[in-house]
């Protein structure tokens, strides 16, 4: 067992930085990611040496290099299937099972994306987003030969445009947003005139590669067989339901879709911290201050998981996150200075205004769960349909822990992380007077993500199973 004074769980922005804050104040601290190396989704580490330099891969590399000369422990290629109220954290990695000890815990899990299920969307060839990122970052590839791309946000814009960079061709862009939304954004991109530069960028490649842009409609349903994918558009109100108007048809051989992202609070969950819903910024998050101290004592969240706002903005709030632990946990150890966490705070309130307002083009619209037919896969683990969870609402099903023992919605290996927003947003609408609070969310239970036994029980075998003596005859 390893002990240490802070563990962190996430190598993105904000959980390299809070690691780097609190071991800069004297503490020892270990950090956990599933990745090989430290940057999450945005700052991803390219794998392929040739890979164009960006602004982001920069950034990400200065990232590593920070990481690499501090005195912070790092377990990549682990992921961390428990954590305990006294923060105990269980890993498994590729040398076995890890097991360390903290006198305090930073959760800096990230996000998960939100994809509305539509007929077809399990269709080989559908991915998310989020995926296309990778594609694009770490090998330098484009999501298909010929590419839809669909939801809403400012990943559209990014994916189309590193999509037409590499050389690859985007039939089209498909917003669930209209031009009003994005002007009631640009105000806030004044705070952060390098990313609307960026932008601007993506939507110049866009334009000049002659790409059609479809505002104010969605997808409805795919058709094909995974290498020849037909799309089905409607046009949408602004709440996100499909409304009367000509349907489009567009082909291509890999359809990319997201609908924005969700705080991952499977950790801070099963703490049973306290937490509340916000729409705007992305679902459930936990209760937190301005420093990311949660209801639970020293324990902390920072980064997009206390709330969409960013990767300029998780920096901070890692920053932040990492200072007060090291204030809280200050025993002869060296105190961060007042003028330190001054700082980090108002750096965090001019990035979040950009992060804040990016994150309500991409909260989850009240009517886009209308668009979603009976027969339409909600739960792709367990291939539970909108019309079965209907049923159970129309049953009596009052929160997401009901509707999962009802219809085994959430049961699978993702343990609710795909279809658990959609679920309790389909409940809360099902639900005469419902709301998202009284819906809730699925618990979080151990194991955290689906693991091997033997992943588990390491190098434990029968032999070391204590047999009783044989009792007297």
């Amino acid at each position: 067992m390893n002990s240490f004074d802070v563990l962190v769980i996430g190598g993105g922005p904000a959980g390299v930085h809070a690691a780097l804050a609190a071991a800069s104040s004297g503490l020892e601290v270990a950090l956990f990611d599933e990745n090989a190396a430290a940057g999450g989704q945005v700052y991803r580490a390219p794998s392929v040496a040739d890979h164009a330099e960006t602004h982001d891969s920069r950034a990400g590399d200065a990232l590593r290099h920070a990481l690499n000369n501090s005195a912070v422990t790092v377990f990549f290629r682990h992921t961390v299937w428990a954590v305990t109220g006294d923060y105990r954290v269980d890993a498994s990695g590729p040398s076995g099972p890890v097991h360390c000890t903290g006198r305090a815990l930073i959760v800096a899990s990230g996000t998960t994306e939100r994809v509305v299920p539509f007929k077809g969307w399990t269709t080989p060839g559908v991915i998310g987003l989020a995926a296309a990122t990778i594609l694009l970052k770490s090998q330098g590839m484009a999501p298909g030969s010929t590419t839809l791309v669909a939801g809403c946000g400012p990943l559209l814009a990014a994916v189309a445009a590193k999509t037409i960079d590499i050389g690859g061709k985007v039939e089209a862009i498909v917003d669930i947003a209209g031009p009003l939304d994005w002007a009631r954004a640009l105000p806030a991109t004044v705070s952060r005139p390098d990313l609307m530069r960026e932008g601007f960028d993506w939507w110049r490649t866009i334009r000049r590669a002659g790409v059609p842009i479809y505002s104010r409609h969605t997808i409805v349903e795919v058709n094909g067989d995974g290498s020849d994918l037909m799309a089905t558009l409607a046009p949408c109100d602004a709440a996100g339901r499909p409304v009367d108007g000509p349907r489009r048809m567009v082909s291509a051989d890999c359809v990319t879709v997201g609908h924005g992202l969700t705080p991952s609070t499977e950790i801070t969950r099963l703490l049973r911290a306290k937490h509340r819903y916000s729409r705007d910024a992305g679902g459930w998050i936990a209760q937190a201050d301005r420093d990311g101290r949660t209801s639970r004592d020293r324990l902390y969240v920072a980064g997009d998981g206390a709330g969409i706002a960013g990767a300029a903005a998780a920096i901070h709030r890692g920053t932040l996150a990492g200072l007060a632990c090291a204030l809280d946990l200050a025993t002869g150890k060296t105190q961060p200075p007042d003028s330190e966490l001054d700082n980090a705070r108002r750096a965090h309130a001019k990035s979040a205004r950009f992060g804040r307002s990016m994150s309500r083009m991409m909260a989850l619209r009240h009517g886009h769960i209308d668009s979603i037919g009976p027969d339409v896969i909600v739960c792709r683990c367990e291939d539970v349909t909108r019309g079965e969870i209907d049923a159970a609402c129309d049953a009596g099903a009052r929160d997401a822990d009901q509707l999962k023992a009802w219809t085994r919605c959430g049961m699978g290996p993702c343990q609710g992380r795909t279809c658990g927003d959609i679920a309790a947003e389909i409940l809360a609408a099902r639900t005469p007077g419902g709301s998202r609070e009284q819906a809730g969310s699925f618990s979080a239970r151990t194991p955290l993500r689906p693991m091997t036994v033997e992943a588990l029980t390491g190098d434990f075998t029968y032999a070391d199973i204590p047999i009783p003596k044989a009792a007297p005859l």
